[in-house]
This record gives C-alpha cells, structure tokens and sequence, in this order.
C-alpha cells in the first residue's frame, strides 16, 4: 500500500513521527468503521440477527456494530434475502443514496443469484440492479461464513480492490464428525 518513513524531529532526540500515503491510511479507517445498512427482505434476516447476537458478534468486532437506517449514513448495503421485481427499484434508489465510497454485500443465496426462485417475480441475483462487492452463498449462509464476508470485504477496502469476491465455502465440522463415525463402523 504505502511506504512508511519515519521522520525525526531532532539529531539528538530519538523521538518522532511517521507518515504513510494518504490512501493507505483512509483504507484502514474505512476497513474499521463500516456503517451498515440493512435491507432485509426474507428468511435469511433470523440468521443476521444471529450473527450480531453476543455468541457471534459478527459486527462490532469490525467496527460495524450499530446499524444505520438511513443510506446517507451508511456506507455498506448488506442485501439480506430474496429481491422480488417490485423491490429492484427500491434497492437501486437505496444504493444511489449511498455517498462514496459504498460496498455491497450479498447475504444469501437468493440476493448472490436468485436461490431457488426461478419465476417471473425475483430478481436472479443483485448484480443484475446494483453492483455486488462480496456474496456469501448459504440457505442461510452459517454466521462464520458471513465472519469471513466481512474480513474479505476488509481486505478489498484496504486493498482498494474493486474485482467482486465470493465467499468460499467451509467444511461443516459436524459432517467430519459423521465421516469419522462411519469410517470406523465401516472398519468393524
């Protein structure tokens, strides 16, 4: 990102300061004050309110803890669920209201491409309306999965990185348990 000097005040003291680029600086403090605004639509809302539960605490770790209901405050849209066509318009003047610099994340199946709905009345995926810059896939996806979200959308905004990221997916602990199960009835 940027070279950091460091500069001293005087021959004799050992004191000073250092400096960055300007750039680098207002990515950290983006990448650590992330003002949300939730537009939540489907079922997909249970899993994020379980996510800003204390068990998780999927938010204020990153610096995004209170939510803001009002786009002009906000500078992340989390899209929460399915997007009917009636809705498109909405989310679209939602995410024009947004001020710069403004990040998208898809929370869900059906807001990344649609999830299981294929008719006339959903909208196949918010990339179609507004641009995405992170999708978390799931029905619904799991809170760590949304966890990750956040720290790739960190590292784009630190980055300055525009190129859209897709959550990849973890293996379910309890699924290697059961393998495990079975390997050793199988073994008897």
């Amino acid at each position: 990102m940027g070279e950091l000097k460091s500069v001293t005040l005087d021959a004799s003291e050992s004191s000073g300061f250092a400096t960055t680029k300007l750039d680098a600086l207002l990515g950290w403090a983006r990448k650590w004050s992330l003002f949300k605004y939730p537009f939540v639509t489907a079922c997909c809302g249970m899993e994020f309110m379980a996510l800003t539960s204390p068990r998780f605490d999927g938010s204020a770790r990153f610096g995004a803890e209170a939510p803001r209901f009002s786009p002009r405050q906000s500078d992340l849209l989390w899209v929460v669920g399915t997007i009917a066509q009636r809705q498109a318009p909405v989310l679209k003047r939602i995410y024009e209201q947004m001020m710069e610099p403004k990040w998208v994340l898809a929370f869900g199946t059906c807001a990344s491409c649609g999830g299981f709905y294929d008719n006339y009345t959903t909208v196949p995926g918010i990339d179609k309306i507004i641009p995405c810059d992170v999708y978390v896939p799931g029905c619904p996806p799991r809170p760590e999965a949304v966890i990750d979200g956040l720290m790739l959308l960190q590292d784009k905004i630190a980055r300055g990185d525009k190129r859209p990221g897709i959550v990849k997916p973890r293996e379910d602990p309890a699924a290697g348990v059961v393998r495990l199960r079975r390997n050793k009835e199988d073994r008897r």
